[in-house]
């Protein structure tokens, strides 16, 4: 099991793809992964073709990152659910994803998602008629960042997306990275 990012205290820049300069761009096939505003979880399970399945690799409160907190609207360090996730297609590491839940939304009908186990929390997200979702931000990830576990890090930089989901106006932060084993299969020639 991978080990948990260890984190550093510069935060990643976030921000639309529009904004990233032309020659940093990825590849057409990842800028559409990267901008699908539909349910990730639906199409990995597409692409994996049923085969695919969430490792969780932590899962504990605390408090988020300054940026995390900002963008989640938190005026001050308050707890959240933080939630560090494996998304495997074909056996393989294709996300990393980080979900924070602050405490305060994790009530009522949401407090559930505080024992959401392997299963994936954007299948669940995705079945509320009442969701609302922020435009998606993304940012070129390094191998020397640590956003990411190590052992999931290849050479190349890694793309990730980030956006805040709202359940009864109760706001949760998720980011999902593409790892090395899903640029890879994005490179490969379509099936037929």
């Amino acid at each position: 099991m991978p080990k948990a990012a260890c984190y550093l205290p510069s935060s990643l820049l976030w921000q639309p793809l529009q904004r990233i300069a032309r020659h940093q761009h990825p590849s057409a096939a990842m800028q559409d992964w990267l901008s699908d505003s539909s349910s990730l979880t639906a199409r990995l399970i597409a692409k994996s073709q049923g085969q695919f399945k969430v490792q969780v690799v932590r899962q504990i409160i605390g408090v988020p990152r300054l940026n995390e907190r900002q963008v989640l609207g938190m005026r001050r360090p308050t707890l959240a659910l933080i939630r560090e996730v494996i998304l495997q297609g074909k056996g393989e590491p294709w996300v990393f994803a980080r979900s924070l839940l602050p405490l305060s939304s994790l009530t009522g009908s949401l407090r559930h998602l505080r024992k959401q186990g392997n299963r994936p929390l954007g299948a669940f997200l995705f079945s509320q008629p009442q969701l609302q979702r922020s435009a998606i931000a993304v940012a070129r990830i390094s191998r020397d960042h640590a956003y990411v576990p190590a052992d999931l890090v290849g050479k190349q930089p890694l793309w990730g997306r980030r956006s805040v989901f709202y359940l009864q106006q109760k706001p949760l932060l998720v980011s999902e990275v593409f790892l090395p084993a899903f640029a890879d299969q994005l490179a490969l020639p379509p099936t037929r």
